[in-house]
């Protein structure tokens, strides 16, 4: 060919060239599908993000009295809890003295914790005998209690009444006495002071005890027992009340 270049090999050239030209072009350019495809991804990403928030601000942590001793009050000594004892139980050194005691047998009792979980209890015991909730009052009581507080919910339904009742709260929970028994089970008296919007219903709606339009104060005192004899039965740290009495 003699260094002179064929027509047909130019031009063949001339469209490679002019193809390659195109398809960077076409390649190298975002069209505006693509940029409404990102954007959209972008608003769906930010909403869930912002529905995965809202979620977690919904998500509330409710206290378990079989948890209340974490991890971390293992490692407080048992000076630390004698010292916390002796505090709780002010001038009532035979009270401190028979706290000890349980102390003794059960080196994760702390009376602030037993004191959280029994006020969670009294809630809970009050709100489930005003509805006749039974299930949850048989994890709570033991039998004898159990028995009779089922005998009044019986008797209440039979005569067709019902509770109208809203827990205000309790003002109050103070320890009274303290004992482990020779079985090695504990037993704690507690007097809790509380509020209560309470009235009785009969079967036409009628108020016949009560008032729901005032706040009453209500002065319980309940004993709450658990056995802590060995080391199988201290893994259950549920309190079940045993009994009840009228204030003096």
């Amino acid at each position: 060919m003699n260094g002179e270049i064929n027509l047909l090999t130019l031009l063949s050239l001339i469209v490679a060239i002019v193809a390659i030209v195109k398809l960077r072009s076409v390649l190298g350019r975002k069209t505006g599908d693509e940029d409404t495809r990102i954007e959209q991804r972008r608003r769906e990403a930010s909403m869930q993000k912002t529905a995965a928030q809202s979620q977690s601000d919904k998500v509330v942590t409710l206290p378990r009295r079989d948890r209340d001793v974490e991890p971390a009050d293992a490692a407080v000594s048992v000076a630390e809890v004698e010292a916390r004892i002796k505090s709780f139980a002010g001038e009532d050194t035979a009270l401190a003295t028979r706290m000890m005691d349980i102390l003794k047998l059960d080196p994760k009792f702390d009376p602030d914790h037993f004191l959280r979980g029994a006020r969670q209890a009294y809630e809970m015991i009050v709100t489930a005998f005003a509805e006749g909730n039974r299930r949850m009052l048989r994890d709570l009581l033991s039998a004898d209690v159990l028995d009779s507080f089922n005998r009044a919910i019986t008797e209440r339904e039979q005569r067709g009444q019902v509770i109208d009742q809203s827990f205000v709260g309790i003002n109050k929970a103070d320890i009274l006495e303290a004992e482990v028994s020779p079985k090695g089970v504990a037993s704690i008296t507690v007097r809790f002071v509380s509020q209560l919007i309470s009235a009785t219903r009969d079967k036409a709606g009628t108020i016949i005890d009560g008032d729901d339009s005032r706040i009453k104060d209500v002065t319980d005192i309940w004993t709450f027992s658990r056995d802590i004899s060995t080391k199988d039965a201290r893994r259950n740290l549920n309190w079940k009340l045993v009994g009840t009495q009228a204030p003096n």
